[in-house]
């Protein structure tokens, strides 16, 4: 991977793994998660939880009692930090659908979860697609693919290689 545009002044990034099976599914996970939220602006913390505990969260503070990948909480207005938690069975889940690897997804996700915590959304269709390139920009300084580019077409058309499998 390549290395991280700065955090925040001032801000440290602390991962905290809660459920052990995050470093069975991405080697070096806290490196990672740590390197992705840098990346994607920064975060006080990167919490890397379960669906059950996710599912608690979003039921408690978005009135949704399911889990999901990711949640973002911000600081208060002018203090830096926030935090990224993430789901270890949706992000699995997720992961495997896309036929994607679980860290490049994991990265997309904490690089998302960031870029929220900068003030970034994507409600509109046209705050979508600037948070879609933002994000495939940060990823490919990491190294990881762009979660947005279709994933298997064959390439056709003059001087394309249509056995070639992007």
């Amino acid at each position: 991977m390549a290395p991280p545009a700065p955090a925040a002044p001032g801000l440290d990034v602390e991962v905290l793994i809660v459920d052990r099976r995050w470093r069975r599914l991405v080697p070096d996970v806290a490196r990672l998660a740590r390197l992705a939220a840098i990346a994607g602006g920064g975060a006080g913390s990167v919490v890397l939880d379960n669906d059950l505990a996710i599912r608690r969260l979003n039921a408690r503070h978005r009135g949704r009692n399911k889990p999901t990948n990711v949640l973002t909480f911000e600081t208060p207005r002018g203090v830096p930090g926030g935090d990224i938690i993430l789901a270890l069975e949706t992000v699995r889940r997720e992961a495997i659908a896309a036929g994607r690897q679980p860290r490049h997804h994991l990265a997309h996700l904490v690089v998302h979860g960031a870029l929220h915590l900068r003030g970034h959304d994507h409600h509109g269709v046209g705050e979508a697609r600037r948070m879609e390139m933002q994000e495939a920009r940060i990823l490919h300084r990491l190294g990881v693919p762009n979660p947005w580019k279709p994933r298997g077409i064959i390439a056709v058309g003059p001087g394309a290689n249509p056995g070639h499998i992007p």
